[in-house]
C-alpha cells in the first residue's frame, strides 16, 4: 500500500523519489538513486534485492524498460511487486504485479512514473503527475514534494499513510536532499514542515562537505552572510 512518484530533471540531470505507505519508514527499502545513471523504485511486497541490482543494470547502460524487464526475470515472486526504473536519458518504465490490490498501476512518461498500489482511486497517480507537470518552473525537490502532497489530497491509499520520504541525487554519491518520516500520523504534513526548513539550507549541506574553506561551520553563520533568513527570506 504505496504511493511514489520518481523523476529526472531534464534541466539538471538529477534523479529523485517521493513516496508514501502505511509500514514504518519506507525510505528504508523502497528508494534507490544512482548519480546520473538512473533511479529504481521498488514497492508492494517490497522486494529491496531489486534495487541495488536495477542501479548496476542502470550503471551499465541498460535502458529503463530492460531494467525492468531483468528484474522481473529474476524474481520468482513478481507478481506481488512492483517496479519502476528511470535511466539517464529520462527512459521510464514501470510494472505492476497481478496480486496487487486495486488500484495499483502507474502513469509512465518521459523523465517520470508516478505508481502506487491499494489506492483508493486511479486520481492519487494521475493527480501526482499532473501536479509535477504543472510546476515546470520549480526545481525538482518542490515538484516532488507538491506531487506528493496532491496523491495525499486525492485519497492516498487504503488505510491512510504512516511514513513518507523525499530523496534527490545531484552527481555527488551522497544526496542531494534525503528527509523522512518513519512513522507519523500525518508523515506527508510532517515531511513538508521538514522539507520547508531544509530546503533554504540546501546549498549550505550539499557543497559544504568539498568546499569546506569556503563554508563557516555554522549554518546561522551561512545565513548570515548571504544574507538569508532560515525561511528563505532575505534580511536585506
Amino acid at each position: 500500500m504505496t504511493f511514489a512518484i520518481s523523476a529526472r530533471c531534464a534541466r539538471t540531470g538529477r534523479f529523485g523519489v517521493a513516496m508514501s505507505t502505511k509500514p514504518l519508514a519506507v525510505g528504508a527499502r523502497c528508494p534507490f538513486i544512482a548519480p546520473g545513471h538512473g533511479v529504481v523504485v521498488t514497492m508492494a511486497t517490497t522486494n529491496p534485492r531489486l534495487g541495488p541490482f536495477g542501479l548496476s543494470l542502470l550503471r551499465m547502460g541498460y535502458s529503463a524498460q530492460r531494467v525492468v524487464d531483468e528484474l522481473a526475470g529474476t524474481d520468482k515472486y513478481i507478481e506481488y511487486r512492483q517496479i519502476s526504473a528511470i535511466d539517464r536519458d529520462g527512459n521510464s518504465a514501470a510494472r505492476t504485479g497481478k496480486l496487487n490490490r486495486d488500484w495499483a498501476g502507474a502513469i509512465v512518461k518521459e523523465n517520470l512514473v508516478a505508481m502506487g498500489n491499494a489506492l483508493i482511486r486511479e486520481q492519487v497517480a494521475s493527480d501526482m503527475a499532473k501536479v509535477y507537470e504543472s510546476l515546470a518552473n520549480e526545481d525538482l525537490e518542490q515538484r516532488l514534494m507538491s506531487a506528493l502532497e496532491a496523491g495525499r489530497d486525492a485519497g492516498g491509499q487504503h488505510g491512510g499513510q504512516s511514513s513518507a520520504v523525499i530523496m534527490l541525487y545531484d552527481d555527488e554519491i551522497y544526496p542531494y536532499v534525503d528527509l523522512r518520516v518513519d512513522e507519523h500520523k500525518e508523515p506527508i504534513g510532517e515531511l513538508r514542515r521538514i522539507f520547508d526548513i531544509y530546503r533554504p539550507q540546501i546549498p549550505y549541506y550539499y557543497d559544504r562537505p568539498m568546499k569546506p574553506d569556503r563554508y563557516p561551520r555554522r549554518v546561522n553563520e551561512w545565513f548570515e552572510q548571504t544574507g538569508q533568513n532560515p525561511d528563505g527570506t532575505k534580511t536585506r
